[in-house]
C-alpha cells in the first residue's frame, strides 16, 4: 500500500507546485525572513513610510546613470518610498561602507548593484539576514542571500552576440573581445555565453582585453589591439560605451567602414546604444533593461502589498540592427 502524505503536507507540496508553476521568466527560491515565498516582517502596508537604500556600483557609467533615472521616476508614482542612492565609484570597499551606512539608518529595503560580486557578498548577506529585503540589480553576488536578483540573462545575450557574429561572417572572421570588469558576473557570463554562439563558426578571437565599462579604457584598448592585429574584422564588446570607444579607435585608423564592433545595453536615449546602430557606429547592440522600474515594483510588492517576490526575474532583450533601430527606440520612447 502506498504511503500516505499527511494532509498539511500534501497542501503545502500543492502550494509549492502552484508557486513554481507561475510565469516562465522566474524561479521562486531561497531562504530568510525577506525570501520567496514569505513576506518581510516589517511591512506597513499603504499606510507606511519607506526609505529604500540604493547602492550603485558606479554612476560614471551611462548604464547605471539610467538605471538610477529608472528608478527615481518609478518612485515617484510611490508617496509611500523615500529612495536615497550612493555611488560607489567601481570602488568594492566604498561600497561595502555604503550598504553599511544605509544599515546604521534602518533602510526598510537595499537595492543594489554589486561593482565585484564576492566582495560586496558578506555586507548583502548581512542586511539579508537582519531580515532587510535585498533587490540585486544587473550584477550578482556570490550565494542566495538575497530577497531577488532582478537582471538580464548575459549567457543568453552573450550567445545571441556569437550567433549574430556567425551571421555577420559565414564565412568565419578574426576578432576582437572587450571584456567589463573582470569581477563583475555579467564580464564572466557575457565570454562565456559569446564563446558558445560562436562555436562551429570559425571566428578566431585573436585578443581579449579588459575595458572596465568604460568608453576611454575601451577606446585605449582597442587602439592597442588594432596595432597587434591589424587583421581583425570585428569587436565583441560586452557593453556600448566601450563598443564607441572602439569606433573612435577605428575610425582614427581609417579602419571604421571595415571592422564591425558590436555591443551590449542598448539604451533608448539619444547617447545611447540604438542610436548609435542607427547612425551607424556600432552594426548591433542588444537591449539590456536596467531594470530600475521593476526594482521599484518588487519592492512595493514587498513593503506595500505585503506579498512575496521570486527569486529571480529575467528581463528581455532584443537585437538592433540598423534595419530595426528607429523603431525600437520610437517604442522604447512612446
Amino acid at each position: 500500500m502506498p504511503r500516505r502524505l499527511p494532509i498539511a503536507v500534501a497542501l503545502a507540496a500543492t502550494a509549492a507546485l502552484a508557486l513554481s508553476a507561475c510565469g516562465t521568466t522566474h524561479e521562486n527560491s531561497g531562504q530568510g525572513g525577506s525570501s520567496a515565498g514569505q513576506a518581510p516582517a516589517n511591512c506597513k502596508g499603504p499606510s507606511g513610510h519607506y526609505l529604500i537604500g540604493m547602492s550603485q556600483a558606479n554612476n560614471a557609467e551611462p548604464y547605471r546613470e539610467q538605471m538610477n533615472k529608472d528608478i527615481q521616476n518609478a518612485a515617484k508614482a510611490i508617496p509611500q518610498f523615500e529612495v536615497k542612492i550612493s555611488d560607489a565609484a567601481a570602488d568594492d570597499s566604498k561600497q561595502v561602507s555604503d550598504v553599511e551606512n544605509f544599515l546604521t539608518q534602518q533602510i526598510d529595503l537595499l537595492i543594489i548593484s554589486p561593482n565585484e560580486a564576492t566582495p560586496l557578498t558578506a555586507v548583502v548577506k548581512k542586511a539579508y539576514d537582519k531580515g532587510i529585503p535585498v533587490l540585486v540589480l544587473d550584477r550578482k553576488v556570490d550565494g542566495d542571500a538575497y530577497t531577488e536578483f532582478i537582471g538580464g540573462d548575459n549567457v543568453d545575450i552573450g550567445r545571441q552576440a556569437g550567433e549574430h557574429m556567425k551571421k555577420l561572417f559565414p564565412n568565419g572572421a578574426k576578432i576582437a573581445e572587450i571584456r567589463g570588469l573582470a569581477g563583475s558576473t555579467p564580464a564572466k557570463e557575457r565570454q562565456d555565453g559569446f564563446a558558445k554562439g560562436i562555436e562551429g563558426g570559425n571566428i578566431d578571437i585573436v585578443a581579449t582585453v579588459d575595458g572596465d565599462w568604460l568608453r576611454d579604457k575601451g577606446q585605449a584598448q582597442a587602439e592597442a589591439v588594432i596595432q597587434a592585429h591589424p587583421e581583425i574584422q570585428a569587436i565583441y564588446s560586452q557593453n556600448d560605451p566601450m563598443g564607441e570607444g572602439a569606433y573612435l579607435a577605428l575610425k582614427a585608423a581609417g579602419k571604421e567602414k571595415t571592422v564591425k564592433v558590436t555591443g551590449i545595453d542598448g539604451l533608448p536615449i539619444p547617447s545611447g546604444g540604438i542610436k548609435s546602430v542607427e547612425q551607424g557606429r556600432l552594426a548591433a547592440t542588444f537591449v539590456y533593461p536596467t531594470g530600475g522600474k521593476e526594482a521599484i515594483a518588487a519592492a512595493k510588492t514587498l513593503l506595500i502589498d505585503c506579498k512575496t517576490v521570486p527569486k529571480t526575474q529575467t528581463l528581455p532583450t532584443q537585437l538592433v540592427t540598423k534595419d530595426n533601430a528607429a523603431d525600437v527606440y520610437a517604442k522604447a520612447n512612446s
